[in-house]
C-alpha cells in the first residue's frame, strides 16, 4: 500500500505543467529579464499578448503585440515541460554576464497565484532546461 501510495504522489508531483490545460494558461505570466549596464529588456507573456519594456524605471511606452496561434501553441507546449519547482535550482551554462560579456537575464513565472523565479544567467544562454521557452519568447519580439 505505501508503494501504490508512493506511486501517485510522484506520479502528480513530478508531472511539471503537464496538466496545464488553455484555461489555466490565460492566467500564467511569463516575465523574462535582461539587463547591463547600458541594456535593459522585459518582456512579459500573458494570455496571448506580449508586451515588450526597454526602459528600467518602466517610463517608457511599452509595446503590446497579439501572439498568433500557431506561436501560442509552441510557447504553451515549451512551458508544459518546464519543472516549475525546479527553477531555482538551474545552473547557468556559462558565466559571462560576470565579466561584462553578456546582459544577466532571469525568467520568473507566475503559475496558481505561486512564483517560480530562476538564478540569474546569461542573456542568450539560457540554462538547458528551459532553452526552447526563453528563446521562443525572445523569439516573438523579433518578429
Amino acid at each position: 500500500m505505501k508503494i501504490l501510495t508512493a506511486f501517485f504522489l510522484l506520479l502528480f508531483l513530478g508531472k511539471g505543467c503537464d496538466g496545464v490545460t488553455a484555461q489555466d494558461m490565460k492566467t500564467v505570466v511569463i516575465e523574462y529579464t535582461a539587463s547591463s549596464r547600458g541594456f535593459y529588456q522585459k518582456i512579459t507573456v500573458k494570455n496571448q499578448t506580449i508586451m515588450v519594456s526597454k526602459d528600467r524605471n518602466g517610463d517608457d511606452k511599452s509595446i503590446l503585440l497579439k501572439i498568433n496561434a500557431s506561436d501560442w501553441d509552441e510557447l504553451v507546449s515549451y512551458f508544459k515541460e518546464v519543472q516549475l519547482d525546479h527553477l531555482v535550482k538551474l545552473k547557468a551554462p556559462t558565466e559571462k554576464r560576470l565579466y561584462d560579456g553578456a546582459a544577466v537575464a532571469n525568467l520568473k513565472i507566475t503559475f496558481d497565484e505561486k512564483n517560480y523565479e530562476t538564478a540569474n544567467f546569461d542573456h542568450g544562454f539560457p540554462p538547458k532546461e528551459i532553452k526552447q521557452l526563453v528563446d521562443k519568447v525572445n523569439s516573438l519580439i523579433k518578429k
